[in-house]
C-alpha cells in the first residue's frame, strides 16, 4: 500500500514497533473459534447469523459514504481486570461475535461480566491512501477504552450513542491491532440502564454489555462532515439544515434536495449556521403516506467538492393544537389518534440486538400491519437503521431516555452523565422524520427535576413534543408540571388522564393481557409476569379489541389523546405480547385487531370538524403566563380574576373557575362563557373589567358577553386569545390577578397574558347531586326501578327496597354523598351505618371497604358526576378510569366501559349504568 506523506508521518511510532508486534503476532496460539451458544428461544432469523454476515449494512442511512469497511464479525475476548494492561499482542482466550452483547447467545460468550477485552486485526484499504481513517462505533455499552496499536485513541462513556475516533496518526499499511476494554456495571453503577439488570426478573431484563452495535472504518477528508441536524418548516414549504463539520477552514456548504431524480430545492452557506433549502407544494410524511425526500450535502473549498454524503428527510410538522376546546397532538395540522404498542427492543437471541436487519424491520412492520400508527420505544435506544425503518415504513415514534436504576437516588454525578447521555441520544436522533416526542422520565425511576429536565429537552428540540414524565399518577405530578403531555399509566386500563389547556392527555401504558405459547417461552426459572391472563387467542383477541373499541370514549371525553398498549412482543419473562418473543405466533387474530384500529383511527378524525370550542361543553380557561400556569379565570363577587386551582381547592373556588361554553349571545359564531354555579348569568366586560353577571336581555349585556376566539397572541397552537365581540382589537387578558378587556399592546408580555388555555372543568362533575346529604340511589333501568344500591357482606348489589323492607337493608341502601377523597368536585358514598367506610372499585366490583388512608383507596372510591348516559338521571364515572361508570349487572356493581362489553348493548349499558339521586331510606 502507497502512503501519503500525512500518512506515513503520523504513522511513524507505529511503524518503529511494528516488528515487536509482528513478533508477538508469530508467538500466538490459537485461540477459541467462535460459535454461537443456544439461546433460550431461538428465532426464525438465529441461524442466519455467521462470522461472514454479522449486520453487513452501513450503519448510518441518514448520513452516508460510498467508502467504508464492516469491522463486524469474529474479535477475540477475554476477561479484564480494573487497572489491567491492555493485552497487546496477545492472543485472547475466547472468540466473540461482534456486534452482539455478551450475554447474547449469538455473541457466542452467553454471560456477563463487568469487564472485558475485544481485540482484531485490520488492514486499511489501499485506495484509501491520503485520507483520514475514522473508526466509528454504533454503540458500546457502557464505558469504552480504545487502543490502536498499543496507543490510546480514546475512551467514551454512554451506552447508547455512537462515537468515533480519527485514528489516521495510529495506523499503518499493513495489519493493525485494535483493542477495546469496556467496563459495563449494569444496574450496580449509577449509569442509564434502561431495563437491563444483573438479576433478571418480573419487568427487568437480561443485560446488555459490551459492542452491541456495527463498528466500521470509513475515509474522510481532513475537512468534513460530521453530522447533519435536519428540520422539516411544513408551513414554511422548506427544510432547515445545520451541517456540523470538523477540520475546516473556511469550507462551505451546498445541499440539494431530490423527489426522485428531480431536484426540488438547493441552498448554500456556512458550517454550523442554518440553512433553509425550499421544499415547494411539499409532499407531507405520515404513517399513511411515509415519502422521503433524497438529499445531498457537499462541503467545498471554493468549487471543489472536499466531502459529499447523502441523506433523507421526510416533510411533517407536529404540534398541540385545540381541536373541539381540547388540547391534542396534531400531524401535519390534523389531529389523528395515536395507537401503538410499548417496544422494548429485546431479542431471545442477540439480546439487544437484533440478529439481522431484516429482523429488525420485522417489528416495524409487523405494527403496520396491525394497523398501528405509533411505537413507544422504551426505554432503550435502537441503531440508525432501526430509525430509518421506521421513517420508510411510516410509523410515529416517542422515543423513551433510558433511565437510571429505578431503586436508586441518583447523584450529582449520575444526574450530569444521564443529562449528558440524554443529550447526546436528542443530537443523534433529531434528524428522524418518524421521532415526534422524547419521552425524559418514566414512573419516578431515577426521577428528578422533572420540570427542569423538560424545559431542557424543549430547548434542545422545541419541534418535538416532550412528555417529562410518563406515568405521572404513578410517581410525577399529576398536577401542572412541564411538558406537552399529561401521561397516566393504567393496567389493564385503558382509563385517561385529564388534558388541560397547555397539556393534551395520553396513556403511555395499558393492557397487558397475558397468553402463555408452548414452547414458544423464554422464562428459565418459569416464573411469569402479566397483568391479567387470558386462556386462549380468541379470548386474548375479544379483550384486546374490547380495550380498543373503549378508547373511543375517553377520546370524546375527558379528550385521551394516544395510548400505548403493553406490548408487541413477549419479554424474556413477560407474556404480555401481541407477538410471542420469538416472533413466531401472533396470539390474536390480526384482522379484527386490525380493524378496531381503524376505526379508532378514523373516529378520531372526524373530530377535526368540530371547530376551536365544542358548544355546550362545561370549560376553564387557564392562564398560560409563564410560571402562572396553575391560574385559572374565575368570579369572586361577580368580578373577574385569576387564582391558583389545584386538587385542594374548594369547590366552590373549582366551580366558580367553571364555565359552560356557549354560542355567542350576540354572534354564534363566538362563544359566550355561562357560569356553571350561577346559571343564566355570563362573563362580560363592564368598564373594561371582566365581571360575571345575570344576563338583563339587553342588546348591550349580549354584546359585551360575546367574545371571539383568534389565533394566540403568543403564538401558541394549543391556545386561544378572546377578542370583544363590541371591541376590535380589545382581548381578555390578566394583569395583578384581575381580569380585563384591554387594547392590544404589540409587548410579549400582552400577548402571553391575553392568550388562554381551553382547559377541561376545574370541576369534574358536570351533573348536579346534593352533597353532605344522605341519598339512596335508584335504579332507572325500565322495570326494575324498585331496586337500589346496597351492600351486603361488603359487596355492593341492587335490591328491591320498599317500605316493608327491614331497617338493616334501609340502612345499607343508604350512603351520605360527600366530597370526592381523591377530587373535592366529585363524590365519595359513605356508609350510613358504618361511618368511615365508602363504596370503591377492586378489581372493577364495587364493595364498601374501610378508608386506608392510601392514595389509592382515595381514588377508587371517588366518582364523578355525569348527566345520565341513558338521557335520565346522573351517572357516576370513575375517578381513575374515567371511561367507566358504576353500573348494575344481575344485581351486582361493577364498574365497567360500555363499549366492548360482553353483557349487553350500549343502550342497555347506559340504562343500567344511569341512576336516580332519591331521597334516603335511612334519614
Amino acid at each position: 500500500m502507497s502512503r501519503s506523506p500525512r500518512l506515513t508521518r503520523a504513522g511513524g511510532v507505529a511503524l518503529r514497533l511494528m516488528p515487536l508486534l509482528c513478533y508477538l503476532l508469530s508467538l500466538q496460539g490459537a485461540q477459541a473459534a467462535w460459535a454461537p451458544k443456544t439461546p433460550p428461544l431461538a428465532t426464525q432469523w438465529t441461524s442466519q447469523v455467521s462470522t461472514t454476515n454479522a449486520l453487513p449494512e452501513y450503519p448510518r442511512p441518514q448520513m452516508v459514504r460510498s467508502d467504508w469497511l464492516n469491522l463486524n464479525g469474529e474479535w477475540q475476548f477475554g476477561n479484564a481486570t480494573a487497572g489491567q494492561t491492555p493485552p497487546f499482542g496477545q492472543n485472547l482466550a475466547e472468540s466473540v461475535l461482534v456486534p452482539f452483547p455478551i450475554e447474547s447467545a449469538l455473541s457466542g460468550i452467553q454471560r456477563h461480566q463487568d469487564r472485558m477485552w475485544y481485540r482484531r486485526t485490520f488492514t486499511v484499504p489501499a485506495a484509501w491512501s491520503g485520507r483520514r481513517v475514522q473508526l466509528n462505533f454504533g454503540a458500546v455499552d457502557w464505558e469504552a477504552t480504545v487502543y490502536v496499536n498499543r496507543q490510546l485513541v480514546g475512551s467514551h462513556r454512554g451506552g447508547y450513542d455512537s462515537f468515533s475516533f480519527d485514528i489516521t496518526s495510529y495506523v499503518t499499511g499493513g495489519a493493525n491491532e485494535i483493542i477495546v476494554g469496556v467496563y459495563d456495571p449494569t444496574d450496580a453503577g449509577t449509569q442509564p440502564v434502561g431495563k437491563q439488570t444483573n438479576n433478571p426478573q418480573g419487568i427487568e431484563y437480561t443485560a446488555a454489555s459490551g459492542i452491541w452495535q456495527t463498528v466500521w472504518l470509513e475515509p474522510t477528508p481532513a475537512a468534513r462532515i460530521t453530522r447533519l441536524d435536519m428540520t422539516p418548516d411544513l408551513a414554511g414549504s422548506a427544510l432547515r439544515l445545520t451541517v456540523r463539520g470538523a477540520g475546516l477552514s473556511g469550507q462551505t456548504v451546498e445541499a440539494v434536495a431530490f423527489d426522485g431524480t428531480t431536484q426540488v430545492g438547493s441552498a448554500t452557506g456556512s458550517v454550523d449556521a442554518e440553512l433553509r433549502i425550499p421544499v415547494p407544494n411539499p409532499k407531507t410524511w405520515s404513517p399513511e403516506s411515509p415519502f422521503l425526500y433524497d438529499l445531498r450535502v457537499s462541503l467545498k473549498s471554493g468549487s471543489t467538492v472536499v466531502d459529499q454524503v447523502t441523506s433523507y428527510f421526510g416533510m411533517r410538522s407536529i404540534a398541540l393544537k385545540l381541536v373541539g376546546g381540547v388540547v391534542r397532538p396534531v400531524l401535519n395540522g390534523q389531529f389523528v389518534f395515536q395507537i401503538g404498542t410499548l417496544d422494548q427492543g429485546y431479542w431471545p437471541d442477540g439480546i439487544y440486538t437484533a440478529p439481522t436487519d431484516e429482523a429488525l424491520k420485522f417489528d416495524i412492520q409487523k405494527h403496520k400491519d396491525l394497523g398501528y400508527n405509533l411505537i413507544r420505544k422504551h426505554i432503550k435506544v435502537e441503531p440508525q437503521r432501526w430509525f430509518y425503518w421506521a421513517d420508510k415504513l411510516g410509523i410515529l415514534v416517542w422515543q423513551d431516555m433510558p433511565l437510571m436504576d429505578s431503586g436508586k437516588t441518583p447523584d450529582a454525578a449520575a444526574r450530569t452523565q444521564f443529562e449528558l447521555e440524554l443529550r447526546e441520544m436528542i443530537d443523534e436522533h433529531r434528524s428522524s422524520t418518524s421521532i415526534i416526542t422524547w419521552v425524559v422520565q418514566n414512573e419516578g425511576w431515577g426521577q428528578y427535576d422533572q420540570a427542569r429536565l423538560a424545559d431542557l429537552v424543549k430547548s434542545w428540540d422545541p419541534s418535538r413534543l416532550v412528555d417529562n414524565m410518563s406515568g405521572i399518577n404513578c410517581c410525577g405530578a399529576v398536577d401542572g408540571g412541564n411538558g406537552d403531555l399529561a401521561d397516566w399509566h393504567v393496567y389493564v386500563g385503558p382509563g385517561s388522564s385529564r388534558p388541560s389547556g397547555l397539556r393534551a392527555a395520553v396513556v403511555g401504558e395499558f393492557g397487558g393481557l397475558g397468553l402463555m405459547v408452548n414452547g414458544h417461552d423464554w422464562s428459565p426459572n418459569g416464573k411469569f409476569f402479566y397483568y391479567e391472563l387470558v386462556p386462549d387467542s380468541a379470548t386474548l383477541t375479544s379483550r384486546y379489541v374490547g380495550l380498543i373499541n373503549s378508547i373511543q370514549r375517553v377520546m370524546n371525553r375527558p379528550g385521551l389523546s394516544a395510548a400505548v398498549y403493553t406490548e408487541i412482543t413477549d419479554v424474556e419473562g413477560e407474556v404480555n405480547g401481541l407477538f410471542t418473543y420469538d416472533r413466531a405466533i401472533l396470539k390474536v387474530d390480526a384482522n379484527q385487531v386490525r380493524t378496531a384500529h381503524t376505526n379508532l383511527i378514523n373516529a378520531s378524525r372526524q373530530l377535526n370538524n368540530l371547530g376551536l370550542v365544542q358548544l355546550g361543553q362545561y370549560r376553564s380557561l387557564q392562564v398560560t403566563t409563564p410560571g402562572y400556569t396553575n391560574r385559572y379565570l374565575r368570579h369572586f363577587e361577580s368580578l373577574g380574576s385569576t387564582e391558583v386551582v389545584d386538587k385542594n381547592s374548594t369547590g366552590t373556588l373549582k366551580q366558580d373557575a367553571t364555565f359552560k361554553v356557549v354560542a355567542g349571545l350576540a354572534d354564534a359564531a363566538c362563544y359566550s362563557f355561562e357560569s356553571r354555579n350561577f346559571p343564566g348569568s355570563y362573563l362580560r366586560h363592564f368598564n373594561s373589567r371582566i365581571r360575571r353577571d345575570a344576563r338583563d336581555g339587553s342588546a348591550l349585556f349580549d354584546q359585551d358577553a360575546t367574545f371571539c376566539a383568534r389565533a394566540a397572541l403568543n403564538g401558541s397552537s394549543s391556545g386561544v386569545s378572546l377578542e370583544a365581540k363590541n371591541k376590535p382589537g380589545a382581548y381578555v387578558r390578566h394583569r395583578n390577578g384581575e381580569v380585563w378587556v384591554d387594547a392590544l399592546e404589540n409587548t410579549t408580555g400582552f400577548r402571553q397574558d391575553a392568550t388562554w388555555g381551553i382547559s377541561p372543568p376545574t370541576w369534574w362533575s358536570e351533573a348536579s347531586v346534593p352533597m353532605g346529604a344522605y341519598q339512596s340511589l335508584q335504579v332507572t333501568t325500565p322495570n326494575y326501578t324498585n331496586r337500589y344500591v346496597r351492600h351486603i357482606d361488603s359487596l355492593g348489589f341492587t335490591e328491591v327496597v320498599d317500605g316493608a323492607s327491614t331497617t338493616t337493608l334501609k340502612q345499607d341502601a343508604t350512603f351520605k354523598l360527600v366530597a370526592g377523597l381523591a377530587e373535592s368536585s366529585c363524590y365519595s358514598f359513605e356508609s350510613r351505618n358504618y361511618p368511615g367506610q365508602y363504596l370503591r372499585h377492586s378489581n372493577s366490583r364495587i364493595r364498601k371497604d374501610a378508608r386506608d388512608g392510601t392514595t389509592i383507596f382515595d381514588q377508587d372510591a371517588t366518582f364523578c358526576a355525569q348527566p345520565g348516559l341513558s338521557g335520565t338521571g346522573v351517572s357516576f364515572q370513575s375517578y381513575n378510569f374515567p371511561e367507566r361508570y358504576i353500573r348494575h349487572a344481575a344485581s351486582e356493581l361493577w364498574i365497567a366501559s360500555g363499549f366492548g362489553s360482553t353483557w349487553d348493548s350500549p343502550a342497555s349499558y347506559n340504562a343500567d349504568a344511569s341512576w336516580n339521586v332519591a331521597a334516603p331510606w335511612a334519614p
